[in-house]
């Protein structure tokens, strides 16, 4: 096996012909694999006791022959469940992993939000480690202290930079690392999950700044589980499987992709747990997509506290069915459940549905939750108690709600106070 990486500076062979949009990045059957021991020895006594021992060992192939070009100015989506190798992925490109074989191009500077705050020391104080990592990530001294204000400005940790690092929170920590990394001049970002952290604020300014980024011609790869920012900023996206490429295309089309390959799995448990007679019911209906919209009706991923926003749904019956039940619930970070509502609470029947047809279900209301990330659950469910559900779709988007002040609860309802002297 063998593998071929080039990286070369953005501006390399300018006086070569080039297309119109060059590429950022090329991947020609790229593959990355993984030795797992049957037995593992920690100590040095068990590796001089069975020194002469045959290991044997299975082999986890975490990316599997990938192919893909991304464009500079591109930002590109990965997609996929857990254990799928998106991550494994970013980590070749970044080079932290050496591929098995392939070929892979990088053309311009990369930086990888990855693991950020990685080379932190907890002895030292914020100040110092927002220069060293800075200094880390190739910037000089010179450069690092120049953009310190700008580093403590967007963190927003005025008062806490001559602390040391250890008597941080983890949230404080990633916005600090956020920040540092954010000053690197490079062509290429690689993101993993970065916007699963911190408050809903700070997760705002980070999505304002990938705005920023994208406007300057900067080429963004995006790993997320979070199909709502997918389709938000994409131009396009790839879905992964079991280390290898599912597809490759347009945003909305992934991601409908991307919930069908969970329903399959949906389906499959369900067969092994129900037996045959529920695996008959589950493609009755099933849920193709579902996402936040503004009032008047433009998808998105956050609002503001106390905005009118509602919730769409697209259903797609393969059977005929009378007045199925349609649900869904907001749960916070914390797994609380901010709000739920059902077609049984709040419409009462829904009528008949061919099969082939598709419904579009709307529910608006008034987003007066906490701040923070809220994630949907929806549901499609036989006429009844809605115990029996055609499908189910944890998770299948979710929208961060900012606010300049809180009460601390889930919810933040609108009131007033009445003082009165007796």
């Amino acid at each position: 096996m063998s593998a071929t990486i080039r990286r070369s500076p953005l501006h390399a062979g300018t006086g070569a012909s080039s297309t119109a949009t060059p590429s950022a990045i090329r991947l020609e059957g790229v593959s990355k694999s993984f030795k797992l021991p049957h037995e593992q020895y920690h100590t040095l006594k068990e590796r001089a006791l069975h020194m002469f021992r045959n290991r044997t060992f299975d082999v986890l192939r975490a990316v599997d022959d990938v192919s893909v070009e991304i464009e500079q100015g591109e930002f590109f989506g990965i997609v996929g469940r857990n254990g799928s190798g998106k991550s494994t992925l970013l980590k070749c490109l970044a080079g932290i992993y050496a591929t098995d074989h392939g070929r892979l191009e990088v053309t311009g500077r990369l930086a990888p939000f990855i693991e950020l705050g990685v080379g932190f020391n907890p002895e030292l104080t914020a100040r110092d480690n927002a220069v060293i990592n800075a200094i880390m990530l190739g910037l000089t001294r010179r450069q690092a202290e120049a953009r310190f204000e700008e580093i403590v400005e967007f963190a927003e940790l005025h008062e806490f930079m001559d602390l040391r690092l250890k008597n941080y929170s983890s949230g404080m920590q990633v916005r600090l690392a956020f920040s540092v990394a954010i000053q690197v001049d490079a062509d290429i970002l690689l993101i993993d999950e970065v916007l699963a952290v911190g408050d809903a604020n700070f997760q705002q300014k980070c999505f304002d700044q990938f705005t920023r980024l994208k406007k300057e011609g900067r080429t963004i790869i995006f790993v997320t589980h979070d199909m709502g920012s997918v389709e938000r900023f994409c131009d396009r996206a790839m879905l992964m499987e079991r280390g290898r490429v599912v597809d490759i295309g347009e945003p909305a089309a992934i991601t409908r992709e991307y919930n069908e390959l969970n329903f399959r799995r949906v389906r499959r448990e369900a067969r092994e747990v129900g037996g045959p007679e529920t695996l008959k019911r589950a493609p009755v209906a099933e849920l193709l997509n579902a996402w936040f919209e503004t009032a008047d009706g433009e998808r998105t991923v956050q609002i503001a506290q106390g905005d009118p926003c509602a919730v769409r749904m697209e259903v797609r019956f393969h059977q005929p069915v009378e007045n199925p039940l349609f649900a869904l619930a907001l749960r916070n970070d914390l797994g609380h459940t901010a709000f739920a509502t059902s077609t049984q609470l709040s419409h009462g029947p829904t009528g008949s549905f061919a099969a082939g047809e598709t419904a579009q279900i709307r529910v608006s209301f008034d987003g007066w939750f906490g701040p923070g990330r809220y994630r949907l659950t929806a549901s499609v469910s036989r006429d009844g108690i809605g115990a029996d559900a055609f499908d189910l779709r944890e998770d299948i988007s979710s929208v961060i709600v900012h606010a300049a002040s809180t009460g601390g609860g889930v919810v933040d309802l609108p009131h007033r106070f009445e003082i009165e002297r007796a």
